[in-house]
């Protein structure tokens, strides 16, 4: 989401093309939301506050039972080595029956080594 929101060029339009497509459902968790909108808001940037509000408003499924996403995130981050939060993004998409997780972390990060949901990069590798 940060591409989308900061960026400039061809990484920008890939990944708002994405969220405007008609045959996809968004979904969110708390942790998400804690992630990039507050760092925004105290920078005022405003540009981004308002994309990250506008997805917000749009995201149809949100993981909202703490409790089960840190158990969730928990195992993951054992069984895979994810970090923190890219765990508990991991869980947050597996509890709500996610088909896919789309990212823009780098091939080379520990997210991709889960084996609970596709993880599918949005950029190609440079």
């Amino acid at each position: 989401m940060p591409t989308a929101a900061r960026g400039t060029g061809e990484d920008t339009d890939k990944a708002l093309q994405l969220l405007k497509a008609r045959d996809r459902e968004f979904a969110a968790s708390p942790f998400l939301k804690l992630e990039v909108l507050p760092k925004a808001l105290f920078n005022r940037r405003n540009l981004e506050v308002a994309f990250y509000e506008a997805y917000f408003d749009a995201v149809t499924h949100w993981a909202t039972n703490i409790e089960q996403l840190l158990a969730a995130g928990y195992q993951e981050a054992a069984e895979f080595g994810l970090g923190a939060m890219d765990a508990l993004h991991i869980a947050a998409a597996v509890v709500i029956g996610a088909n896919e997780f789309i990212t823009s972390e780098k091939p080379s990060k520990s997210i991709y080594r889960t084996q609970s949901i596709p993880v599918i990069p949005l950029f190609d590798a440079n």
